[in-house]
């Protein structure tokens, strides 16, 4: 991983860190939405929600288009999921050392039970 990399993935965790934005992603997870549908849930700002949007698009996880005189919010699908392989890596490893801590128990499990049989 280069220091690019670094960085998307800082600016990604970094707007993620903040519990507004994370329901924001959550929310344009089932499709497209203007700053006025954003900040319905909200007791904050339109101002602020699209503060919060700013961040986001900062971080490249939305991007917006022009819709006439819409400017739909939309999720950045390759951002995510390049947040989701970078975690996975990670989550790989681990699931390969508990196979492989599962088969020596297994062996272990297996030994005994030879040993068992061959006292009785």
């Amino acid at each position: 991983m280069d220091d690019g990399d670094d960085g998307m993935l800082d600016s990604a965790f970094l707007a993620l860190a903040d519990p507004v934005r994370r329901r924001i992603i959550a929310r344009l997870s089932r499709g497209p939405a203007t700053v006025n549908e954003l900040a319905e849930p909200f007791a904050i700002t339109k101002q602020a929600v699209s503060k919060h949007i700013q961040v986001l698009e900062q971080a490249q996880l939305v991007t917006r288009t022009r819709d006439a005189q819409r400017r739909p919010v939309h999720l950045n699908p390759a951002r995510l999921e390049a947040l989701t392989a970078w975690i996975d890596q990670y989550r790989l490893v681990r699931e390969g050392q508990f196979r492989s801590l599962d088969a020596v128990l297994q062996s272990v499990a297996a030994a005994r039970g030879t040993q068992a049989k061959d006292t009785s």
